[in-house]
Order: C-alpha cells, then sequence, then structure tokens
C-alpha cells in the first residue's frame, strides 16, 4: 500500500482491496470513536488496543512507511528529471482510476451526468489557479494538504499521492523524505513532515466519516464528482510541458503547456506510456475484483459446511 500511496494514480485502497484487508482497515479507522477515547480514559489499555485492532494498525503502518521511503527517492527522480514522461505514466495511472470509479455508479442518469460535468469544471478551474500553481508555504497549506491527501486511502480508485501533485505539495514531500535517507535532517524538514502527518491523522479521523457518510447516502452522486473531478485535473498532468523562465526550486517552477508538432521519439513514447498506465490500472482493478470473489465464495462455502456439519449432528 505504500508503494502504491507513493505512485499518483495509483490508490492504496485499490491494493487493500487486491490484499483482502480493505474491509478490517475501514473497520480499523472507523473504531477509532467515542468508546475508544472513554477506555483510554478509563486506563483499559489492553481493551482499546483490540477495540481498534491495534496490531494490525501498527503492522500495516509500519509496511505503508517502507513503502513510502523507499519509492521516495525515485519518484522525486522522475519528477525532477524526467517530468514529461512521469506525467505520461500519471496520465495513464490516472485516466484508467477515472475509468473504475465511473464503473462504481450503479446506474448513471441526467443527475450523475450533471455531477460528472460539474466536479470536471470545478477541477479544471483549481488545477489552473494561480494560487494553486503557487501555494503558500505554511504551515497550514502543510497541514490542509495531510487532511484531503490521506482520504483516498479509504477510497479505492483514487491516488492520494495524486491529490498531493494537485496540491503542488507531492515534490516537496518526496523530496523531504529523500532528504532524511541522505541524512539532510535539519528543523524545517522534520516541522513540515509533522504537520503533514498531524494533517494526515486529523482527515483519517474526520474526513472518513463524512466520506463514508457521503458514500452510503449518496453513493452515486458522489463518485460521478469524484469521476468528473479526476478528469479534470488531468490538465495538470499533460505530459507535454516546457518551463517559463527559470527556477532554481523545483516548486518555484511555472510550466506552460504545448501540442507536439510533430511525432518524434519521445511524443511516441510518452503515447505508449499513457497506455501503460491505463492498462497497469484496469489489471490491479480486474485482480482485486478477483481476490474479492475468491473471498466472498470462501466465506459461503465455509457458512454452507458449517450448516451441513450442524445438520449431521
Amino acid at each position: 500500500m505504500g508503494a502504491a500511496d507513493i505512485v499518483p494514480g495509483v490508490s492504496g485502497g485499490t491494493v487493500a482491496l487486491i490484499l483482502g484487508i480493505y474491509e478490517r482497515l475501514v473497520s480499523a479507522i472507523s473504531r477509532c470513536n467515542s468508546t475508544f477515547v472513554k477506555l483510554l480514559l478509563a486506563r483499559q489499555w489492553k481493551t482499546a488496543a483490540e477495540h481498534i485492532d491495534l496490531r494490525f494498525i501498527v503492522a500495516l503502518g509500519c509496511g505503508i512507511a517502507c513503502g513510502i521511503v523507499g519509492l521516495a527517492s525515485l519518484m522525486n527522480y522522475l519528477l525532477t528529471q524526467q517530468m514529461s514522461l512521469t506525467f505520461a505514466v500519471f496520465t495513464g495511472l490516472i485516466l484508467g482510476s477515472s475509468v473504475l470509479v465511473a464503473k462504481r455508479v450503479t446506474r448513471w442518469n441526467e443527475l450523475h451526468l450533471g455531477m460528472l460535468v460539474l466536479g470536471t469544471i470545478v477541477a479544471l478551474w483549481l488545477v489552473t489557479l494561480h494560487a494553486l500553481q503557487n501555494p503558500p508555504d505554511t504551515a497550514w497549506y502543510m497541514f490542509l494538504c495531510g487532511m484531503i491527501g490521506i482520504t483516498a486511502m479509504i477510497l479505492p480508485g483514487i491516488s492520494g499521492a495524486f491529490i498531493l501533485l494537485l496540491l503542488s505539495r507531492y515534490h516537496e514531500i518526496t523530496e523531504s523524505i529523500k532528504g532524511i535517507l541522505h541524512g539532510e535532517i535539519n528543523a524545517t524538514v522534520l516541522l513540515s513532515l509533522s504537520v503533514f502527518a498531524l494533517g494526515c491523522l486529523t482527515g483519517l479521523l474526520s474526513f472518513s466519516r463524512v466520506l463514508r457518510w457521503l458514500l452510503s447516502r449518496h453513493h452515486d452522486s458522489t463518485m460521478a464528482v469524484l469521476c468528473g473531478f479526476m478528469i479534470g485535473s488531468l490538465y495538470r498532468l499533460w505530459p507535454f510541458q516546457r518551463e517559463v523562465g527559470f527556477a532554481e526550486k523545483f516548486k518555484r517552477k511555472v510550466f506552460e503547456h504545448y501540442l507536439p508538432a510533430e511525432f518524434s521519439e519521445h511524443t511516441i513514447t510518452a503515447v505508449c506510456l499513457v497506455a501503460v498506465g491505463f492498462a497497469v490500472v484496469l489489471g490491479l482493478d480486474a485482480i482485486a475484483n478477483r481476490s474479492e470473489r475468491r473471498g466472498k465464495s470462501g466465506i459461503e462455502n465455509g457458512e454452507s459446511r458449517m450448516g451441513e456439519s450442524r445438520m449431521g449432528e
């Protein structure tokens, strides 16, 4: 899940489905409630740990951290040195993810199509805002990025790294992790990552409940808006961009979109990478669906055998 979470376009929630731990993850998150707080205040540590499935959360959290740290340097290099081709892959991944989200709408109608168009327009407006392209270097903005980005963990098909890329904080996060791995540790980096982590925790405990409510009460409309949001946001990942002016730091660079004048080797490679990214997401979804069907089949077979055993007794 950590490896998926660091790649824009690949959802950690989708990987959780493939691995068969999605329901347990959502259940563990939902149990961080008033009952858990009461158990802590009563100093019933063991009961509180069992209530939130702490052993599972700790093991999963450590694994996610290892996956993120392991790929952070690579992703930072690809975005800095091979931005065009990297964006091509990301575009394919997001296109594939938008198809998956669209498939989760049980029945398309005029309302859902309208929500799709609305989500597309809003996303396109947001990603072209000058303020979003050059966001403030403040703690509150980093905290907000953490809150919004982490919610993607509980939504199969939506990538948290993609959200951070749209908010112009993806490169900064991966660069900070890369710096720590190389021993470049300072107060600014630690403060930035701490604020981001606090935002993630806050978002996981608060936004997750809002999203669950939306999905339970307005599932199809929510999915249609999310699909539109992903389609509109693709403008941010257009593979053919060139730098305007000069800025030393990547987060300060400004790029303009352009259409290739001819089908050069670079253009063909970019198009092929879009197709590869698209196929990877659909392939992961197929594996996830197969795993989910096998899990349900196993449960049904187990219940059937238990029923036959009881009848025999």
